[in-house]
């Protein structure tokens, strides 16, 4: 099972992180060998009378950690359709992925947080709709090359790729959602699931079996797709996760560790750790789970052949 993190790019009480500082975390985590950095869509959080926070957009964080790095992975957790026009942003996909060398994992979902649709001049309605025709245009331009698609919302006419970039079918793509259309649409399209935000193993466990069901019911074989999950994780004696409903994967690093094994034993190809706050020292004890979860391999894998 791999191990990725999210990078810190809204506001925090305390402050906005700079550039330098997401950098400093990034090249952090790739000497430490987490496998993955991942970042967040968002155009800013609002909540009710309460002054907005900001946060750094997405692509053109993703697009300097590309020449910041150069083992670990980078994705998008996930990349709102609406925001971008879909062909618009397939031809942006290629061409990060080429310039990162491969290391893309493209993330798409259909967005939530209303208000920021309505601050920036975005249609709200209609939201699983539209992503099901970006989706498509999407899915063909990065497989094929090309696009022929007439909808409501989008549409592409003599749509092309070119240059096509360094993967002939593009990066893998993941989907994010859990609403009956959204599984659809990943047990269709996508080579990769995620689910999100989660605590301790035991709280994935009806999510991880409802888009099975959502495969077998498209009648795509489950295994085929890859599953990807968002824990809330907050080392021993750091402040707790501000949300008190959202769970929480807490401890020490060999308790962390311990919950590691937990999603590899349900069949989890790769966690997404959320650090909050995120900062060099949680990173560092976050890390040490990692290097305590490696050390003890996975007993249904095969060991080395005589």
């Amino acid at each position: 099972m791999k191990v990725g993190v999210t990078l810190p790019l809204a506001e925090s009480p305390a402050k906005q992180p700079s550039y330098e500082e997401i950098r400093a975390l990034a090249r952090q985590a790739e000497a430490a060998g987490f496998d993955s950095l991942w970042c967040f869509d968002h155009l800013l959080f609002r909540d009710g009378t309460e002054p907005a926070e900001g946060i750094w957009e997405c692509w053109t964080i993703l697009s300097a950690l590309a020449e910041a790095t150069s083992r670990i992975q980078l994705g998008t957790l996930v990349l709102c359709t609406a925001f971008r026009n879909p062909a618009v942003l397939a031809k942006m996909v290629v061409t990060l992925d080429s310039l990162s060398n491969g290391r893309l994992i493209l993330g798409l979902g259909a967005g939530w947080h209303r208000p920021e649709f309505e601050a920036f001049g975005l249609d709200f309605d209609h939201r699983v709709a539209r992503f099901e025709e970006a989706l498509q245009i999407i899915v063909s331009l990065l497989r094929t090359g090309k696009a022929e698609f007439n909808g409501r919302y989008s549409w592409a006419r003599g749509g092309e790729l070119r240059p096509r970039g360094v993967r002939p079918e593009g990066p893998p793509l993941l989907v994010g959602g859990s609403g009956p259309r959204m599984l659809r649409a990943t047990a269709r399209y996508a080579d990769l699931w995620n689910g999100c935000w989660f605590g301790a193993p035991d709280t994935f466990e009806t999510a991880l079996h409802t888009v099975r069901t959502a495969c077998a019911d498209a009648g795509r074989d489950p295994s085929t797709l890859r599953i990807t999950v968002g824990v809330n994780v907050v080392p021993a004696g750091r402040a707790a996760c501000p949300d008190p409903r959202a769970p929480v994967l807490t401890g020490t690093p060999a308790e962390l560790a311990d919950g590691f094994a937990g999603y590899r034993d349900l069949g989890v190809d790769h966690l997404i750790c959320n650090l909050n706050p995120h900062h060099a020292t949680a990173q560092r004890a976050l890390a040490e789970a990692l290097r305590r979860y490696r050390a003890h391999p996975d007993p249904t894998e095969e060991g080395p052949r005589s």
